[in-house]
């Protein structure tokens, strides 16, 4: 069934005193588009968390929000910054000297000034990795499930909006097949008048009537929106993104009815018409929230 673009999925994974927690939010959009905020420490993970979404995901704004709290010694390892360290030494000396005081520099003093020591996560570490996107995939999965509710409520409404287009229709074709019979009825009933005793040339009438067949009939009109609709619902159970192809169907039909339209003189017909083009707009817009 076809999913709507708009959803929200979340989930948790604690693991060894790792905890993580990932929001995933979307919304409509033309193409596919990801944006991860995350952890500075995380960020050499970004491309990898994009790639599983879109395993999942095909079209929508995604917005991804990662926290992560790493109480565990697994995967640090303790930074010391030596420069940084060596310059601290000495500009301290420096000041002892000038001051002409004692200079006696602990090293667990010099470890507590800033930028000095820092304890970081192992980039290479593969435990991280495999914990983040399986809690990312757990939440890309509650996503696809709230997408595919909502798509489905939206195909409801989209199914019963083209079973009413179709019946419309089905009633432009039966008015269009008696406008013809009653032009029939009506032009040789005025060559007639016309003509008072004269018989009546049927070969002219029968060409007369061809041509107003001609500028009147709506069958192909008719047929190329029974075929649109046909696909329409086709594409409605299908698993895959199908939204623009839906777009592209909607504008199709919305032709054939313009044309159906033009052709019309009669108030019924134009009467019909103006409703298929009413419900046509409404899907248009649903159809716009669809993955």
């Amino acid at each position: 069934m076809i999913k709507s673009m708009t959803g929200y999925g979340k989930a948790n994974l604690v693991k060894k005193e790792r905890e993580y927690q990932i929001e995933i939010k979307s919304v409509n959009h033309r193409y596919l588009d990801i944006s991860v905020k995350m952890p500075r420490v995380l960020t050499y993970l970004e491309e990898e968390v994009k790639k599983e979404i879109a395993t999942k995901i095909k079209r929508g704004k995604i917005d991804v929000f990662v926290t992560f709290q790493n109480n565990s010694t697994e995967g640090k390892e303790i930074k010391i910054n030596s420069e940084i360290a060596k310059i601290y030494i000495d500009e301290l000396k420096k000041l002892a000297k000038q001051e002409e005081i004692l200079a006696n520099i602990e090293v667990t003093e010099i470890s507590k000034l800033p930028d000095v020591l820092s304890i970081q996560n192992k980039q290479e570490d593969e435990t991280i990795k495999n914990e983040l996107l399986e809690v990312v995939k757990d939440a890309t999965e509650s996503l696809v499930q709230m997408r595919s509710i909502e798509g489905s409520k939206i195909a409801e409404d989209l199914i019963t909006r083209v079973k009413a287009i179709q019946k419309k229709v089905k009633e432009i074709s039966l008015l269009s097949t008696g406008l013809i019979e009653e032009y029939v009825v009506k032009l040789e009933g005025r060559i007639k008048e016309i003509l008072k005793n004269q018989e009546v040339d049927e070969s002219r009438l029968a060409q007369e009537v061809v041509i107003y067949a001609d500028k009147c009939s709506v069958e192909e009109e008719v047929t190329r929106l029974n075929s649109h609709i046909a696909q329409f619902e086709k594409l409605l159970c299908s698993e895959e993104a199908v939204g623009k192809k839906l777009d592209f169907i909607i504008q199709e039909m919305n032709r054939e009815t313009n044309t159906i339209g033009s052709k019309a003189n009669n108030l019924e017909i134009t009467n019909d018409v103006i409703d298929v083009k009413t419900e046509l707009e409404n899907i248009r817009e649903q159809i716009q929230n669809i993955e």
